[in-house]
């Protein structure tokens, strides 16, 4: 996709006016991921050079706030390449991570007043859900509200400011934009969690049910332990490093309980809830991409 190679191009530029010869050595050590945000905003807004724009700004948050989830997950990799914290160190993730950041935050400075309270919002929110997430891997979490919120700022809130900002930029109803991008952002994160234990390992590219050995309660397993008839026993397990058998018995006990099948009924939910929000905006790639997310192979 070409669009997304201008997008790359406007980072580079960004980077580059930041005259620092090591910024530009790390860009070029990035993974790139699917850029999904980016997807999104051309999507709604078209591909100019204000749209290319407001990509480039928000990739460049979002790869600086996974930098320093890095550095809190004391992640080897990222995206199947060497993580910038693993290839140098700690500080050299965090200040970079901080590089990206305020050239994003200066160059938003310099954009319609709504697109950049809309972002910079977002940016809040996301750092408050890294915390919040933090917090929630000390004790087995049961709330469903607690889950909601984190996944709602730490992921969803960046790709609602994404749609919203697009929408505002392209003079379209912002709002139902909004929802559409929360929704997709809570149905990305709950179907990313669900993968976590229903793919294996070299699909994921990261050990399976990791999430759960982390100490994060994610949707599958607060269904699970709502319904599950031996808590305890399941609560044993949580932060653990699994057997095979006790892997397989959470497997099982998912399937008995229908705790997973329902979680990803609750992420087609999201996702049809977004569709029918744009229904009426004629926008038929939108509604592909999330088709695309809701109805993969589980």
């Amino acid at each position: 996709m070409e669009e997304l190679e201008k997008v790359k191009e406007q980072i580079k530029k960004f980077v580059i006016e930041c005259n620092d010869k090591k910024s530009l050595e790390l860009l070029d050590l990035l993974a790139t991921g699917k850029m999904l945000r980016s997807k999104l905003i051309l999507k709604i807004a078209g591909v100019n050079e204000d749209s290319i724009k407001l990509c480039a700004v928000i990739e460049m948050i979002h790869a600086s706030s996974l930098l320093h989830d890095d550095v809190i997950d004391e992640a080897d990799t990222r995206r199947g390449k060497a993580s910038i914290n693993a290839l140098f160190d700690n500080k050299t993730a965090i200040m970079f991570g901080d590089v990206l950041y305020s050239k994003a935050f200066t160059e938003l400075s310099q954009m319609d007043k709504e697109i950049a309270y809309t972002v910079a919002n977002a940016v809040t929110l996301l750092s408050i859900g890294e915390m919040l997430d933090v917090d929630l891997t000390q004790s087995f979490n049961t709330s469903y509200e607690k889950y909601l919120d984190m996944i709602y700022k730490k992921t969803a809130s960046l790709i609602e400011a994404s749609a919203k900002a697009a929408a505002i930029l392209s003079k379209k109803e912002k709002s139902k934009y909004a929802l559409y991008g929360k929704n997709l952002g809570l149905a990305f994160q709950m179907i990313d969690d669900i993968l976590d234990i229903t793919q294996d390992s070299a699909t994921l590219g990261k050990p399976a049910m990791l999430d759960f050995v982390e100490g994060k309660v994610t949707i599958p397993y607060l269904l699970l332990h709502e319904r599950v008839e031996d808590k305890t026993k399941l609560e044993s397990l949580y932060k653990k490093s699994l057997s095979l058998e006790e892997s397989t018995w959470i497997k099982e006990q998912m399937i008995q309980t229908k705790a997973l099948e329902d979680s990803i009924k609750l992420a087609k939910e999201l996702g049809l809830e977004a569709i029918e929000a744009v229904k009426d905006e004629n926008n038929e790639s939108l509604v592909q991409i999330m088709y695309a997310m809701i109805n993969r192979e589980f």
